[in-house]
């Protein structure tokens, strides 16, 4: 990013911040040609954004935070679902990468995966890619405003920091890790969306839909700019019903919440907890399955 994209960029999530409503509602009619209904909203993807902007998200913050979330992980009994964590750091100079292991992975504990996450092979990092490694993660803890160009003000007071997880394997035949991401709406598991052989940037995936039984329904996606949908039905996980068991018991407090998790040698491990899927603007699903997931949120809007 050249410093004249990089100004106007920094410009732009600056008055994003200070208009959250303007900047949801510009951004909602260039993708789908319509304003969203807020007052009365409808399928999932208004909800969504009618509980970013009109609700109560200081717990979003805290959750939406990598680091803090394990927490609150914890308090609900699920500790043995939790990625080793080797350490969380607010200064890339008190990184100990002497200590860390050969393979890790770094994460921003503010970002969405896409660009925020990197891979370590010491093996295979040269002078200079460490170099480039402690100039990309400065970047990390430098960016502000983090939400501001989707509507997501509740990612802006979650103080930067970079953690160090233990690098999970894909499972054999897998090109990279599944995710597993089950959406609960009032505390009850509803559907899984899957995104598999995902690409390195973090934003290009092939995606698919599936029942809690673990029946298919490509019917329910769309392809958009970054996913495909899959072509074939994947294996049932051997941990289905423990990946439901946990995803239930984390989203019980909210109307809406998409619980993120991987499954690896039969064991289920936590991912994150997503409140703002795609900022509410998912274009990858049918319009009428947005209205049926819609439909299963109780917003007890007076």
């Amino acid at each position: 990013m050249n410093i004249l994209k990089y100004i106007i960029r920094e410009l732009l999530k600056r008055i994003c911040a200070c208009s959250p409503v303007i900047t949801v509602k510009i951004r909602y009619f260039l993708r789908f040609k319509r304003f969203p209904n807020l007052k009365d909203p409808q399928d999932l993807n208004e909800k969504i954004l009618y509980l970013k902007l009109y609700s109560d998200t200081t717990e979003w913050t805290r959750l939406a935070d990598k680091y803090r979330v394990r927490e609150y992980v914890k308090s609900c009994g699920l500790e043995s679902i939790l990625v080793p964590l080797y350490g969380a750091w607010e200064r890339v100079e008190d990184i100990p990468f002497d200590d860390l292991p050969q393979q890790f992975i770094l994460k921003a504990n503010n970002g969405d995966g896409k660009g925020t996450n990197v891979k370590i092979d010491k093996a295979k990092m040269t002078e200079r890619d460490w170099q480039s490694l402690r100039k990309r993660l400065q970047g990390w803890l430098d960016s502000k405003y983090i939400g501001a160009l989707s509507g997501e003000p509740h990612y802006n007071g979650i103080k930067p920091m970079i953690l160090a997880e233990e690098l999970l394997p894909s499972n054999d035949g897998e090109k990279s890790l599944i995710d597993y991401k089950l959406w609960c709406f009032n505390g009850e598991p509803f559907s899984f969306f899957i995104c598999s052989e995902r690409q390195e940037d973090g934003y290009h995936a092939t995606v698919d839909c599936y029942d809690l039984e673990w029946n298919r329904f490509p019917e329910n996606m769309r392809n958009s700019p970054h996913m495909t949908i899959a072509t074939k039905t994947l294996p049932r996980p051997s941990c289905l019903d423990e990946m439901i068991k946990a995803a239930r018991i984390l989203s019980k407090p909210f109307p809406e919440v998409r619980v993120d998790l991987y499954a690896v040698g039969g064991k289920t491990y936590f991912g994150e907890l997503t409140f703002t899927s795609l900022g509410g603007m998912m274009d990858f699903y049918s319009p009428d399955y947005l209205s049926e997931m819609g439909a299963h949120v109780n917003l007890n809007i007076p």
